[in-house]
């Protein structure tokens, strides 16, 4: 009889391999054999601090949310027992105002894995509600597929600030979403991407993508000097939120994206009214994966480059310290089934 081993978070620095219950497929669901998990920073927090934000692990949870698996028991939906997919993590109510609006990111009544107290994908079967269980092809690898999540997040940061043909963007912070939203935003037509970062790891790592610019931010750089029309703000960090938001030409547009270390930052206001600026917020995705899996199906993005390292799911809270042990990694995906 098959197991369902899990990487189950019990409390700060405590992960551990335990055999879960095997899922049944509820109403609308379909049961998925997962095979691809990639490592998120949310993982990585849960798991050094037991929490984010108001988000507090409080009783045994299963990590991990970007994930791609095989249908084993599609119950009554449409897909077939054997069909890959890319599962969409964020099951929305569906009948609060901003899911019926289309805004189903907003959704106050949301279920995302991984987030407390609900389980997340890092186990050998997952319950996926069909809708959010996306078909991929076959020329798709199952770690690329696992990582339509984070591209989905480039993508809506692009969306929202309305990067297209010929948009000059600069992205702060070159980790895995700021590289995405870099690689989104040449698909969208960018004329110029430039990426900054201070790390000089994710420096080189940034040499290997399609950027015009990798921008070593750890000397004064003024990016007024590059005219950015677009900032996709990745680090969170305050002052480079602030000189992002300097740097743009009148009428661009900055999109926070990088969470923050306070829930409060200055800007420069007048700066924003006298350029007409617009500076928003980002908060998952909503409508993206039928596009991120045709950009990454069609190579325009190849995901599988981001990926420095695999390891089995027994192999989990190592691929939890990745980013310590070895920070050359850009991207650490667990490979559930080996």
């Amino acid at each position: 009889m098959a197991t369902n081993l899990a990487a189950v978070l019990h409390g700060i620095g405590d992960l551990r391999i335990e055999d879960r219950p095997m899922p049944t497929p509820g109403p609308d669901e379909v049961v998925v054999r997962i095979e691809s998990v990639g490592i998120c920073g949310s993982d990585v927090h849960y798991y050094e601090h037991g929490r984010i934000g108001d988000h507090v692990v409080r009783a045994p949870m299963v990590l991990g949310h970007e994930s791609s698996g095989v249908v084993v028991e599609p119950g009554d939906s449409a897909l077939r027992a054997g069909q890959r997919v890319a599962v969409e993590p964020g099951v929305p109510c569906g009948r609060c105002d901003q899911c019926r609006r289309g805004s189903y990111n907003l959704c106050p009544n949301v279920a995302f894995f991984a987030t407390p107290p609900i389980d997340g994908s890092l186990a050998h079967f997952v319950a996926v509600n069909a809708a959010f269980a996306h078909p991929v092809p076959d020329g798709l690898s199952d770690d690329a597929a696992a990582l339509i999540e984070p591209l989905s997040v480039g993508l809506w940061a692009n969306r929202r600030a309305g990067t297209g043909l010929g948009s000059r963007v600069l992205v702060t912070g070159a980790g895995p979403i700021g590289v995405l939203c870099a690689l989104a935003a040449r698909a969208a037509g960018a004329g110029w991407v430039g990426l900054a970062d201070v790390h000089p790891d994710r420096l080189a790592a940034a040499e290997r993508f399609d950027a015009d610019e990798v921008i070593d931010a750890r000397n004064d750089v003024d990016y007024a000097a590059f005219r950015p029309d677009i900032l996709l703000e990745c680090s969170g960090a305050p002052p480079v939120v602030t000189a992002g938001v300097r740097a743009l030409q009148p009428l661009g547009h900055a999109v926070l994206v990088g969470m923050g270390p306070t829930a409060e930052q200055n800007l420069p206001v007048s700066l924003i009214q006298n350029r007409e600026l617009t500076v928003t917020g980002t908060f998952r995705y909503a409508h993206t994966y039928p596009d991120a899996i045709g950009l990454a199906s069609s190579r325009r993005i190849d995901l599988d480059a981001l990926v420095g390292a695999r390891l089995p799911l027994k192999d989990a809270e190592a691929a939890l310290k990745m980013g310590h042990t070895d920070p050359s990694v850009l991207k650490t995906v667990v490979r559930v089934q080996d």
